[in-house]
């Protein structure tokens, strides 16, 4: 890169939009001047690649989050410019770190979208021709505030700023027709930069906006609001990123964001194909769709439509061609999760879609049919169930794999959860363990561990190959390497301690254990048992039970979803167990309790780095996989968890004496659940007893509206769709906290633990998205690398 010319773009694109000079500019404006000027640099190759992959077979991937994080620091580092743009602004009086005030792009709400982002990176650093489709959300998910205790959801304007990493591609616009609207899907296509910029792959999220902006005639005649109706409504559909669905207002603008942006995408992929090949009749040979979770499914009954309108197909020949594009990922085992729709619903929004996938339907008779399936089973495969369309039934059936995100989940999912579909399709069930990319997870948001780990290894190596890491385990007994590392992760607990103190108003000591569990508010992921614990460690503390205990600050941090009531009074009780902890000057010298506000990729990249216990407790077999769990492994965290999801393949890896692992397995679990009764066990168990009356006895406050005494109800009592402790929190109970409580003890022998800490870190290689993607490209997509002309 010529640094001067580079600086001049910067500069004078300060100039022309801004009227300032590189000193003077906000954050805002600094990051949009070096976005645009680095996007100039990206621009040619982006081209030739997309040029190269044309006439390839090509991978799509479908999902309705897509949590690419701030893009500035990372797409820097992919075009090798980081440490040079940082140099050239120093040198000339400004921090690259003033970035920090530019928000991310929330276009997810945890694991699913973090994936799809991954996804995406390891796919252009391996060259491979993936792309990823989406929705442009105007506001993402939400800002989240704790006030009073309380999660509160505002907009988050993520563009008010601009959006300099995308590029609008009007020319593309395409309509999607509703029964009772029809709306421009405009595209924006933003810049995947693989590593090294040796492949740019493309992320095209589109946004949904109205035929006719606006009725001038209405509004002459003074009707401004119905002026703009036609406006709105189209909006609505990209404005946010999961809408409230509890009404049926909610569910239809659901179902409309899914069938939007999944017809967009594959309107453009049949035009590319047609273009490109002649016709879209071969579309199956040179595209390969990835349904990420059952939102994209629709595509299914779409991609039928198309080929039977457009060209003229049978359907018999268009459902060949979807069965030959179409792979899903199933990402739960949840039945309750395993998306459905009311088909009244989907023959009202969209008439035509819910006639093809009645169509599906019968074609799956005939099919059960004709291998002797017993009438009285066929229930259990149907699509469309009295009133009901059963989305992961559709994907299963009309695509050609299947496929699990754990070694555990993929075999909970064909014994288990979907056993009569594994029975009827053996072949197409496979696993893929996710992956995280160590380029954003370990090279830029830890850029000192890095260092050691490629001064270690005497290159980069890794940043590509992360089995690499593997070398580290010679220096595992290697005293000075330790206290290296110890140094390293000292320092970033720091830079986190120092963070939360601004941001949150919560002083931590550097000196304590960080404790940390960040991730989507659920109950299944049992942020309740953690409070639990944290609560009878309190009291063992005060009333002397508990005695040398290992100074340690909880970190939590996560949304709820702002209609899911049970998850946001679970949040309201961290948040007073933390008032009555830190304002205790008994216990203030040995205990923290802090939740995070708006938990996001930029607030991970510094938890991750500083934890020295990662938190991943969900139930034994309800976790898909879990993706936190490597990124606080790959920076050299131990993890405290259940086995469960990805942690088993973790604990494999790095092995179990390096973890610390909790709880009742799937088999106990399923021994146990018929004559499971969490009351006796409250009624038989002080401690349990103690920390459970907290919710009802006036230890915590709930501002009258019961929902702490709607906790304790569902753990004692369970509920119309549940029953009592559905998650096994009271079973599990003192299991965690005897776990946690040999943690902290182990934590005071330094160089023991951190040699725990190291061998999850060497260990972490097979868990890059790198390995993933190459498998879903060799054993479902059947694509290859493209080389650039």
């Amino acid at each position: 890169m010529d640094k001067q010319a580079f600086l001049t773009a910067v500069e004078e694109r300060l100039r022309q939009d801004y009227r300032c000079t590189l000193k003077e500019a906000a954050p805002w404006q600094l990051h949009n001047a070096l976005s645009h000027a680095a996007m100039g640099l990206v621009a040619p190759a982006w081209q030739a690649d997309e040029e190269a992959r044309c006439g390839a077979k090509r991978a799509c991937y479908f999902s309705a989050e897509f949590l690419m994080g701030r893009a500035v620091y990372n797409n820097l580092l992919g075009l090798g410019l980081l440490d040079e743009v940082k140099a050239i602004l120093e040198e000339n009086g400004v921090r690259l770190e003033a970035l920090e005030e530019i928000e991310d792009a929330a276009l997810g709400n945890g694991g699913l979208g973090r994936l799809a982002a991954c996804f995406l990176d390891s796919a252009a650093t391996c060259g491979l021709p993936l792309d990823g489709y989406g929705i442009r959300y105007r506001y993402g998910l939400f800002r989240q505030t704790i006030e009073e205790g309380y999660q509160r959801e505002y907009a988050d304007d993520w563009t008010r700023y601009g959006d300099p990493w995308s590029i609008r591609q009007e020319k593309e616009t395409v309509q999607v027709r509703f029964a009772d609207q029809t709306v421009n899907a405009v595209p924006y296509d933003m810049p995947v930069i693989g590593y090294g910029a040796r492949s740019i792959g493309t992320l095209r999220l589109w946004q949904a906006e109205p035929a006719e902006p606006f009725d001038f005639d209405l509004f002459n005649d003074q009707s401004y609001d119905q002026a703009m109706h036609d406006k709105n409504m189209a909006e609505n559909i990209s404005r946010v990123l999961y809408p409230n669905d509890t009404t049926e207002e909610g569910r239809v603008l659901r179902f409309k964001q899914q069938y939007f942006f999944c017809s967009a995408s594959l309107q453009h992929l049949v035009r590319q194909c047609r273009r490109v090949h002649g016709s879209a009749r071969v579309f199956g040979d040179y595209y390969a769709v990835q349904l990420n979770d059952t939102h994209p499914v629709v595509s299914i009954p779409e991609l039928i439509r198309l080929l039977m309108e457009e060209e003229g197909l049978s359907f018999t020949e268009a459902f060949a061609v979807a069965e030959k594009t179409f792979s899903y990922t199933n990402h739960t085992i949840m039945a309750e999760a395993l998306e459905k729709w009311s088909a009244a619903l989907i023959r009202t929004v969209c008439p035509r879609i819910f006639e093809i996938i009645l169509m599906i339907d019968e074609h799956l008779s005939r099919l059960l049919a004709a291998k002797k399936i017993p009438v009285g089973e066929r229930r259990l495969y149907r699509i469309v169930d009295r009133g009901t369309v059963h989305m992961a039934r559709l994907a299963i059936f009309a695509g050609h794999a299947t496929n699990g995100v754990a070694k555990i989940h993929t075999e909970i999912v064909k014994h288990s959860a979907l056993p009569e579909w594994y029975r009827l399709f053996p072949e197409r069930f496979q696993n893929k363990t996710n992956g995280i990319t160590q380029r954003r997870w370990l090279r830029l948001c830890n850029p000192q561990l890095s260092e050691l780990a490629t001064r270690l290894l005497g290159n980069e190596d890794w940043v590509t190959d992360l089995d690499k890491l593997k070398g580290l385990e010679w220096f595992a007994d290697d005293s000075a390497v330790l206290e290296d590392f110890l140094r390293i992760k000292q320092e970033k607990k720091r830079e986190l301690a120092a963070y939360i103190a601004q941001q949150e108003g919560v002083q931590i000591p550097e000196h304590f254990i960080f404790d940390i569990q960040v991730k989507r508010l659920h109950e299944y992921k049992r942020q309740l048992l953690n409070a639990f614990a944290i609560l009878d460690i309190y009291y063992g503390i005060k009333e002397g039970r508990i005695r040398d205990f290992t100074p340690t600050a909880f970190i939590f941090g996560a949304k709820s979803a702002p209609g899911y009531v049970r998850a946001k009074a679970i949040i309201h009780f961290i948040c007073e167990i933390a008032k009555l902890i830190n304002h205790d000057p008994a216990v203030s010298d040995r205990m923290k309790v802090v939740f995070v506000q708006n938990y996001n990729v930029s607030y991970a990249e510094k938890l991750v780095c500083a934890a020295d216990v990662s938190e991943q407790i969900s139930t034994a077999g309800t976790e898909a996989s879990g993706t936190s769990n490597m990124k606080f492994m790959l920076n050299g965290t131990v993890t405290l968890g259940t086995y469960d999801g990805a942690n088993i393949e973790i604990v494999e890896a790095a092995g179990e004496g390096n973890n610390y692992i909790f709880g009742a397995r799937v088999e106990e679990l399923d021994r146990l659940r018929e004559s499971y009764n969490p009351r006796r066990i409250y009624e038989s168990d002080p401690r349990i007893r103690r920390v459970m009356d907290t919710l009802v006895n006036g230890t915590f406050q709930d501002s009258g509206n019961g929902e702490f005494r709607e906790l304790y109800t569902s753990l004692l009592d369970g509920a119309s769709w549940h029953k009592p402790d559905h998650y096994f929190l009271l079973h599990d109970f003192h299991s965690y906290v005897d776990t946690r409580l040999r943690l902290y003890r182990d934590y005071n022998d330094r160089r023991a633990f951190a040699k725990k800490c190291w061998m999850n870190l060497s260990n972490a290689g097979q868990f890059s998205s790198d390995r993933t993607i190459r498998q879903y490209a060799e054993e479902i997509w059947g694509i290859v690398p493209t080389v650039r002309p």
